[in-house]
């Protein structure tokens, strides 16, 4: 008995945790206030720049990382568990580092700054930035959740289509992909959503220049020294598309889950 409350107790105590700053943001202003914070003169191209970037880098992580997965998750040996590895890497990075990576990848003196520089291309501090910073930090979301749906894949049904005929990429494109869809839906999900709340990389390597590179995030940041309301608002309207998106594919698990 004494165990069970002292699991309840702290269960509760680290709910109350989680549960009070979410509670502080809607519960600290009206929400006639909140509403009237969105009308800052920042957020809405913060917001339309954020739909654009978001948009743009997952199309570039679902086109170049499906292939990635499938890949992971049908090859084998230690070269590819590194390859693995390192991909998922950017997860546990902090923000800086990978802003400080990006940079020294692509800036003025960076690896590709002189092939790029020759080309008339100058990436840091652009739009393309963001999007490239989106990309790095997003792209593991999609790729681990994508190669855990091929590796669950039955093998029985790639045999089969093997056995009549269909060529590697018909299996992959007619078999392997509607079955695995639904871990690739969540995992581009997931990856949106990381890709919305980006902050430190996008930062540091595209800077935060209203209309080019201020993201929803970096309005927050922006709108914090001089607004507090609007940053607020803006951090409700996050929250919210947050908790559907993770409503959303818990909702679909448990709908899959038997019994």
């Amino acid at each position: 008995m004494l165990w069970g409350l002292g699991v309840g107790g702290g269960a509760s105590i680290l709910l109350a945790f989680m549960l009070l700053p979410l509670i502080a943001l809607v519960a600290t202003n009206s929400w006639g206030a909140l509403l009237d914070g969105l009308n800052h003169p920042l957020v809405w191209p913060a917001l339309k720049l954020s739909l654009t970037t978001t948009t743009i880098s997952l199309s570039v992580v679902v086109l170049f990382g499906t292939p990635l997965a499938w890949l992971f998750a049908r090859g084998s040996g230690r070269a590819l568990a590194v390859l693995e590895t390192v991909v998922r890497l950017p997860v546990v990075l902090p923000p800086a580092v990978a802003g400080v990576a990006l940079l020294l990848a692509f800036g003025r003196m960076g690896l590709l700054g002189g092939v790029l520089g020759s080309l008339g291309i100058s990436v840091p501090f652009t739009t393309a930035a963001v999007v490239l910073a989106e990309v790095f930090v997003s792209a593991p979301f999609f790729v681990q959740s994508a190669t855990a749906a091929f590796r669950g894949l039955d093998e029985a049904h790639l045999v089969v289509a093997r056995s009549l005929g269909a060529s590697p990429a018909r299996v992959f494109f007619r078999v392997a992909l509607p079955i695995a869809a639904p871990g690739l839906v969540a995992g581009a999900a997931m990856a949106w959503a990381r890709a919305l709340g980006e902050f430190g990389a996008t930062l540091m390597f595209a800077g935060n220049l209203t209309g080019k590179t201020q993201t929803l995030t970096l309005a927050i940041y922006t709108t914090f020294e001089s607004d507090l309301v609007a940053a607020q608002s803006i951090s409700v309207v996050m929250v919210a598309v947050a908790f559907s998106i993770l409503w959303l594919l818990s909702s679909r698990f448990r709908d899959q889950s038997p019994g």
